[in-house]
């Protein structure tokens, strides 16, 4: 394993769903030297370090920590929590590959807007963004506008670069986590989207295709995945899921899209983070309005299997698990 240059990985110090956390356990399974890129050495940096991987603290906002995680390393997966600052974290990686040189792939997490983030789309009139948006929103969130911006850089850079676009996770605090309150308490999935369908994928599918793209490059280079799940499910689906998931009969009780917006991301976020706010809110808009109504069989052509389904990302979801010792 020491003979290969490390992958840097970045976004390490994810929590629930962290594709990067997964990824990392994948490719050290296969023997693959791994850097990862966190912002503190906490708990679950010592975790990744007793695995195996080579932890690497520091700034994704300063250009000479990313120059030095980068150091020998040839391949790169880029991920970062949700930030105003996320195309300028995206610019200086890409920045400190070029000045490197010699950089197989770089593997971007983008996001499924990508696919219809056009720029007439974008630059159309508010009305007509409104219509196709669904309805109740004109605007993209400011986390989706620097994914775009990220995307038009790293084309640019001309760096062999990988665009991962995977739809809503099943991970998402939209479905497990604002959710779970009411479910524990009266049986209730309370949701805003009334009969529209989504097909969200799990995070582990994700990053186990991220993994696949890293230690095999050279087909994937200049690509763009949009990845949806295997199934598209209304909500009524999606109660089942969580009753086999809790063990419980769960029903879906649709709820007014303004009120829940406030009740459950408002409440909870509005204040100390409205950044990650914003996004939350404009993808619950986005689903009430029909935009994430797209399914594909992308992720089991790429994994060469079938895909995990809702039940099983909310079984293994560890925030639900913990929500039904406390109930």
């Amino acid at each position: 394993m020491s003979k290969r240059p490390p992958i840097l990985i970045t976004g390490a110090g994810g929590e629930v769903g962290s594709i990067s956390r997964t990824m990392i356990k994948m490719l050290l399974s296969q023997q693959y030297p791994v850097r990862a890129f966190v912002r503190r050495d906490d708990e679950r940096a010592e975790a990744l370090r007793q695995a195996g991987a080579e932890i690497f603290v520091g700034d994704l906002l300063n250009v000479a920590d990313v120059a030095a995680a980068l150091k020998g390393c040839r391949r790169i997966y880029f991920s970062m929590s949700l930030n105003p600052y996320y195309s300028d974290a995206t610019i200086l990686m890409a920045a400190a590959a070029r000045a490197q040189g010699a950089i197989e792939v770089f593997v971007n997490i983008s996001e499924f807007e990508q696919t219809f983030m056009t720029f007439d789309r974008m630059t159309a009139e508010r009305e007509a963004r409104l219509a196709w948006l669904g309805g109740s929103v004109a605007e993209w969130s400011p986390q989706q506008r620097a994914h775009w911006a990220s995307e038009q850089a790293l084309q640019w850079s001309g760096l062999p670069v990988v665009n991962i676009r995977a739809t809503m996770f099943a991970e998402n605090p939209i479905l497990s986590w604002f959710p779970l309150k009411p479910l524990l308490s009266a049986g209730e999935l309370h949701l805003p989207f009334g009969a529209q369908k989504i097909a969200p994928i799990a995070a582990y599918d994700v990053a186990e295709i991220c993994a696949k793209i890293l230690i095999d490059p050279p087909t994937h280079i200049s690509m763009s995945y949009a990845l949806t799940g295997p199934v598209l499910k209304d909500m009524h689906g999606f109660a089942e899921d969580y009753g086999a998931a809790l063990g419980r009969k769960i029903s879906y009780v649709p709820q007014d899209l303004d009120a829940w917006i406030d009740t459950y991301i408002n409440s909870a976020l509005a204040a100390r983070n409205p950044h990650i706010a914003d996004h939350l809110k404009t993808i619950t808009r986005l689903v009430a309005g029909g935009r994430y109504d797209v399914v594909n069989d992308e992720l089991e052509r790429l994994l060469g299997r079938a895909p995990k389904t809702v039940r099983w990302a909310l079984e293994q979801n560890p925030r639900i698990r913990q929500a039904l010792e406390g109930a």
